[in-house]
């Protein structure tokens, strides 16, 4: 068996490489490892997922397998991700469960895994969760019967509970704005409309309307034509995004315009630093965060700490470090004094704060950041780690490197959940950054050409 875990849980295309037979073994072996340090009680797991039709199918799997090993399982439902780590946490669950594949098409679906708290697996828990499933260990752990199988209950009123916190963690009503949220007919198609407007927005509702098939079909934070579109019809002071699972929030201005993770982080740290919460004036991003960024925080004295791709990556700086704020260009932003995980609606709820008590338009605020032309190509590849490292591909980057100096930059990368190639360039013109991208990935391609 390959590595099992990506940068963001198990995924693959539901029902082929995401089988229901891999889902129940996930559960079991998760269950085994996550709860092990207390055989005095049954584990405790929370449940949840996205409004995929395959989640139906998974979240039986995943139940079936926490149940065989004893848990007692609450399921919650159709909930975004960072509402499932968050009553994972105020349930005190052994672990929770996210069946989502987050902004990834229809067709796929993945398994989320919490620890006690609402946190995502350090990589040697999940090694050890893989380890037991290669070793077959399932077969071999002893089995309860009787009174001992796990037992199934369904909180009804999960979502109310998340709103209510989301919405506590304001200072501020939000009265006055006028706001588009784009649902991506995913996690967040009742509880974001249903936060924005108990803060006192008023709220237009797009692809809120899921059927099992539609998840991120055009739309979400991966698609936002049809957002830019409605705000500037209903005439609202901003748009907000989320993806399927709700974990991400971009932005689009009343015009219409972008404002992309990277801007937000930038409008958040300055506002938390002007209320005295932001921990050692330091933000927390990825490699991937463009240099207008790093650029735009130096010029306000707040220090940037690069972290690998990933928001678990950009959560264990911020729980190692004490620090309050970090996130990643996608839209993942993780506020650790209200939420566990990136969480998108969380987000909007506090750019709207800002743009309450300022007055300033989200046009305005975003412009504290001036980006670079950056060029992200994803290479289809047969194999992601021949098609990052082979020498043709290393001497390429090297030769672009030395070409844009100290006015750019290259990102090479395979994706962790994807069978994906990642080539980001950043440059003094969009020109430069389309070449010299394009140079790389095509030396991509010819060292991993992609099976069909």
């Amino acid at each position: 068996m390959g590595r099992l875990f990506g940068t963001d849980g198990v995924r693959g295309r539901a029902n082929a490489d995401l089988t229901p037979e891999l889902a129940l073994s996930v559960a079991v072996a998760a269950a085994h490892t996550l709860a092990e340090s207390d055989r005095s009680r049954a584990p405790l797991a929370v449940v949840g997922r996205d409004t995929r039709a395959s989640g139906e199918m998974l979240e039986a799997a995943v139940v079936a397998g926490l149940t065989s090993a004893g848990a007692t399982v609450v399921r919650v439902g159709v909930l975004p991700t960072p509402a499932v780590a968050f009553l994972t946490a105020e349930a005190k669950a052994d672990l929770g469960v996210m069946l989502s594949a987050s902004h990834n098409p229809m067709p796929d679906n993945g398994i989320k895994l919490f620890a006690a708290g609402g946190h995502k697996l350090p990589d040697e828990i999940e090694m050890r969760i893989e380890a037991a499933i290669e070793a077959n260990a399932i077969t071999a752990w002893k089995r309860p019967v009787g009174a001992g199988v796990g037992r199934v209950h369904d909180l009804l009123d999960g979502a109310d509970h998340y709103v209510q916190h989301l919405v506590g963690t304001l200072p501020d009503r939000l009265d006055g704005i006028k706001v588009v949220v784009d649902c991506a007919n995913g996690a967040a198609a009742e509880v974001a409309p249903a936060a924005y407007r108990e803060a006192g927005a008023e709220v237009i509702a797009i692809n809120a309307e899921p059927d099992g098939l539609n998840i991120n079909d055009e739309c979400g934070s991966n698609h936002i034509e049809a957002l830019r579109q409605a705000v500037v019809e209903h005439g609202a002071h901003l748009g907000l995004a989320h993806d399927g699972d709700a974990d991400r929030c971009v932005a689009v201005t009343a015009d219409g315009d972008e404002v992309d993770g990277d801007q937000l982080m930038a409008i958040l740290a300055l506002a938390m630093r002007e209320a005295g919460t932001l921990t050692g004036d330091t933000l927390v991003a990825t490699v991937m965060s463009n240099l207008g960024l790093r650029l735009a925080m130096s010029a306000e004295g707040i220090r940037l700490v690069e972290t690998k791709v990933g928001d678990r990556y950009v959560l264990e700086e911020l729980r190692g470090s004490g620090l309050a704020l970090g996130g990643e260009q996608s839209g993942h932003i993780v506020m650790p004094a209200y939420a566990t995980t990136g969480d998108g609606v969380l987000t909007g709820l506090h750019l709207m704060a800002r743009i309450a008590a300022t007055g300033r338009p989200l046009s305005d605020l975003a412009a504290v950041v001036t980006k670079l032309p950056q060029v992200l190509i994803n290479v289809p590849v047969g194999d992601r780690t021949v098609g990052a490292a082979a020498p043709a591909v290393r001497a390429e980057v090297e030769r672009a490197e030395v070409e844009l100096g100290e006015t750019g930059r290259v990102l090479l990368r395979p994706s962790g959940t994807e069978p994906l190639v990642r080539v980001m360039v950043e440059a003094a013109t969009e020109q430069t950054a389309r070449e010299v991208a394009e140079r790389i990935a095509d030396q991509v391609r010819t060292a991993s050409p992609a099976t069909t």
